[in-house]
């Protein structure tokens, strides 16, 4: 039990006090409009192999839970099995942002801890702006929110929308009342302003108020992915980040950068076990979600040594707004709240990676080598 405070000011926080939003289902949120046919499709299957490691000095019941892809209009789940020698396994959606888990334990920490898993899903690249889908959109004169969005307005612990927040959105914005014109302002900012830092472990820990508090305005995927969704809410926008994965190569972006969107080799296999990555949504009030992922231009304009008003980082941030190519899955909309069952260490800052605790002793999921679990996803054709 002596490794309680692991990872503590990274990814768990025992948010005391913490404003989250209370959310029964992703699954009838997402209010995109329908994707434009024809429709290409590609199918991924997932296979996410277990053999979980205790830390050291810890021993005693351990316990599991792996995220599973939420069902949109640009992806679903078609298929899933899974086997081990676990004690019990089971599929449960009880938390309050309806996060899809597939939660699994073992009586004692003795011995080979396994479990395989593997998901067969379904994608189509989300692109309302490319499709012009909001070519008959206007502004309403009076915004009114669904009861299901108005929860991706409030605070969380990471994502504040008071103070240096706020006072950032306003100059960002500087007096737009436009929703749409407000969000390209703000994602344009974000784009443009932060850096990748390839030294930050995992995903970052998209912990904004710090962010903008330090004037190092850099991290990862996470960490840009929440500055702009606080910053959307700060401004009256709703916005919420995506946790998920690569799952292949990038058909479209790879002209831009071999390396930065995804990569398979030549059957269409890869090695995603490191290839976490969050993205970030925002609701227009009279149209519905938009996607945007300002991460991946930073993360493009590192690869590539490329300054950001370069022809090719333009092309991508353009399409980055209103566009994603689904070479991806998304696996939840959680942030700052609490699993099902409920964990030792209390609430998750997210939910993108599998977590796991011996005895209440946290794994280190950041690597998946000390954890251990291998992520292969082949692309069927």
């Amino acid at each position: 039990m002596q490794r309680r405070q692991f990872l503590k000011n990274s990814v768990l926080l025992s948010a005391a006090g913490l404003v989250g939003p209370a959310v029964a289902s992703q699954t009838v949120m997402h209010n995109s409009a329908p994707l434009a046919a024809p429709v290409m499709r590609r199918r991924f299957v997932l296979s996410q192999t277990y053999k979980l490691a205790p830390p050291q000095g810890s021993s005693g019941v351990v316990k599991l839970w792996i995220p599973l892809p939420v069902d949109t209009a640009f992806q679903q789940m078609t298929g899933l099995s899974f086997s081990g020698n676990y004690q019990q396994a089971y599929i449960t959606t009880n938390n309050t942002y309806g996060a899809k888990t597939l939660f699994a334990t073992w009586p004692t920490s003795e011995g080979d801890l396994l479990l395989q898993l593997d998901l067969e899903i379904e994608t189509a690249d989300w692109e309302p702006l490319k499709q012009d889908a909001l070519k008959n959109w206007q502004a309403p004169e009076q915004i009114v929110y669904p009861l299901a969005v108005k929860p991706y307005l409030l605070p969380t612990t990471h994502t504040p929308v008071d103070g240096l927040v706020r006072e950032t959105a306003q100059k960002i914005t500087a007096g737009e009342t436009d929703p749409l014109k407000k969000a390209r302002l703000i994602y344009e900012w974000v784009s443009s302003h932060m850096e990748r830092d390839n030294d930050v472990i995992g995903c970052g820990t998209g912990d904004v108020a710090t962010i903008l508090q330090s004037g190092k305005l850099s991290g990862k995927c996470t960490d840009i992915s929440s500055v702009f969704v606080a910053l959307a809410r700060a401004s009256g926008i709703p916005a919420r980040e995506l946790f998920g994965i690569r799952l292949g190569k990038a058909n479209k972006l790879e002209r831009y950068s071999k390396s930065a969107f995804g990569k398979a080799d030549s059957a269409g296999v890869s090695d995603v076990s490191g290839g976490q990555h969050c993205r970030a949504e925002f609701y227009l009030a009279g149209y519905g979600w938009l996607p945007c992922d300002p991460a991946d231009v930073t993360k493009m304009r590192l690869a590539e040594k490329k300054a950001h008003q370069d022809p090719d980082v333009q092309a991508v941030n353009a399409y980055l707004f209103g566009n994603w190519e689904m070479n991806w899955v998304g696996f939840n909309y959680g942030r700052d709240f609490e699993l099902y069952p409920a964990t030792e260490q209390g609430a998750v800052n997210n939910f993108g990676y599998p977590y796991a605790e011996v005895d209440g002793d946290p794994l280190n999921f950041y690597d998946p080598k000390v954890f251990t679990y291998h992520y292969v996803s082949t692309e069927q054709r």
